[in-house]
């Protein structure tokens, strides 16, 4: 049995990578703001983590699970990382961005997003990412006040759990829309639809 210790660093760190907070006691995480799912047929921790939104090795922390291996009827728990208004905010984001990109595309920009709540020079956490001055038009235009599509929210849940995993862009652009000089000189590392994705 794994020592509480090493799952509250295991915890601490998938955490700390999305800029929340999640309670450090015992009883908390047992307890509070978590989902129970039984394994079906088929599923995968993968496929589990993107489900819910939860970074794949948080959930297999929490779970105990080294050997990456879900069996239909175990049951796993699943701790709530993100808040759902913070989930329900960058899926709006990604909808008013994304909307018409192809799936990855979408999964891609919540990655972008992410990975500035992770980088020192971006603020950290999502709601500050996204009404950081000058950085994503729907925020200026409203866009972002708009209902986020299913695709859009599955995206974000995606993009959570692979955290770390693919996706390490930190700016994105559609080269038909910006004329921003600056963005054009990032080495652009991923073409998604209409989307250049840069580091």
């Amino acid at each position: 049995m794994r020592t509480f210790t090493s799952f509250v660093f295991a915890v601490t760190l998938g955490i700390l990578i999305l800029g929340f907070t999640f309670p450090m006691n015992s009883e908390t995480l047992a307890n509070k703001n978590t989902k129970k799912h039984t394994v079906k047929q088929g599923e995968s921790i993968w496929d589990i983590a993107k489900m819910y939104g939860v970074p794949i090795q948080v959930l297999k922390d929490v779970n105990e699970n080294e050997n990456n291996v879900a069996n239909p009827g175990d049951t796993f728990t699943i701790p709530s990382v993100v808040s759902e208004t913070h989930k329900e905010l960058l899926s709006r984001l990604v909808h008013a961005e994304a909307k018409g990109e192809p799936y990855n595309g979408k999964v891609a920009v919540a990655a972008v997003v992410l990975n500035r709540v992770q980088d020192d020079e971006f603020p950290d956490s999502i709601k500050d990412v996204i009404y950081q001055k000058g950085q994503f038009s729907p925020v200026d235009d409203g866009a972002i006040n708009q209902p986020a599509g299913e695709d859009a929210q599955r995206a974000v849940n995606e993009a959570i759990a692979i955290q770390d995993y693919a996706y390490h862009e930190l700016y994105f652009y559609n080269p038909s829309i910006s004329d921003s000089k600056w963005m054009r000189t990032l080495k652009v590392v991923r073409v998604i639809g209409g989307h250049h994705f840069a580091i």
